[in-house]
């Protein structure tokens, strides 16, 4: 395999392949509206990376980088390259760089009765597989509920999700969103 190269990404230069993957890769529910995210990627200390092999492109992430724990808000690859190794390349890369770091991620539940159940499940074992274990901090939004799972050392509770989240609303949060 070659090595990925990736790029990072400010809101002036996304190109119409990641938005496209943005748009297809997660539930319209978990999505924040492009021209949102886009302005959060200005005014909020993000790390928006796009990884490609040679010139394909092949999927992105966003990180919001914090003090006490680092935030994989988002982690896309596209999905006619998914099941080919590089995803685990992306998140090989992710946690070498933040080696060291306790890292944090939210996903669908994998216990939640839903029509994805399978995807959740092969997703969460991935993460399982990579080093992450559950908090057994859940949140729902809307009808979703979401696990959330850690990397390194460290505890992490309902109080330091409502920090996140607090921090997020003083940039961004939409009126629709029950929690």
């Amino acid at each position: 395999m070659n090595i990925l190269t990736e790029i990072q990404i400010e809101s002036t230069d996304t190109d119409k392949q990641i938005k496209q993957l943005y748009q297809t890769a997660f539930p319209e529910d978990e999505q924040i509206p492009w021209d949102d995210l886009m302005r959060l990627v200005e005014e909020m200390p993000l790390n928006f990376t796009a990884y490609y092999d040679r010139e394909v492109f092949i999927g992105f992430t966003i990180v919001y980088p914090r003090e006490s724990f680092n935030w994989f808000w988002y982690f896309a690859v596209r999905e006619e390259l998914r099941g080919k190794g590089y995803g685990q390349r992306i998140l090989t890369l992710l946690i070498e760089r933040y080696k060291g770091q306790t890292t944090v991620l939210d996903m669908e539940s994998p216990t939640q009765v839903c029509e994805n159940i399978e995807q959740r499940k092969r997703r969460h074992n991935f993460y399982l597989r990579n080093g992450f274990r559950d908090t057994n901090v859940y949140r729902n939004y809307n009808d979703i509920t979401m696990t959330i799972m850690m990397n390194g050392p460290g505890t992490f509770t309902l109080q330091d999700w409502d920090n996140i989240t607090n921090e997020l609303k003083r940039f961004w949060w939409p009126e629709d969103i029950e929690e």
